[in-house]
């Protein structure tokens, strides 16, 4: 397991207390699993995903990811319609470890609050979570 030195942490996404990340794109928002969670699971070997057009409202269970260590659950970090899934990892869920900010998004949103963006951490507040 990395270091919390080592995460890689983008500092144009927006962190939740469940370790997902949400980076608005338009009119519309691109949610995935932070550095720290896939780190944490190790190699991920499938992604349970929604539906387009499933509503969900923030903090709600929209999927899982599973690895060879455990089954964990994944949870909105705002509220919205999804737009589109990451079809692509259906053939390789390791993108969520390689690549989670890039290639291994998770699904795409409509927000039906877009203020919610701006409820989730910054960089530095995460990173001052996980060193918590």
């Amino acid at each position: 397991m990395k270091e919390i030195s080592q995460l890689v942490l983008p500092e144009d996404v927006k962190y939740a207390t469940d370790h997902e990340w949400a980076r608005a794109d338009g009119d519309e928002v691109v949610i995935g699993l932070a550095d720290y969670a896939q780190d944490q699971l190790g190699d991920i070997v499938f992604v349970e995903l929604p539906a387009e057009g499933d509503s969900f409202d923030k903090g709600e269970e929209f999927g899982t990811v599973e690895s060879v260590k455990a089954v964990s659950e994944l949870y909105m970090p705002m509220g919205g319609e999804v737009v589109a899934i990451n079809e692509t990892l259906e053939d390789d869920p390791a993108l969520v470890n390689t690549d989670p900010y890039g290639k291994g998004w998770l699904i795409r949103i409509k927000p039906s609050n877009m203020d919610e963006l701006g409820e989730l951490m910054e960089k530095s507040a995460y990173l001052a979570q996980l060193e918590g």
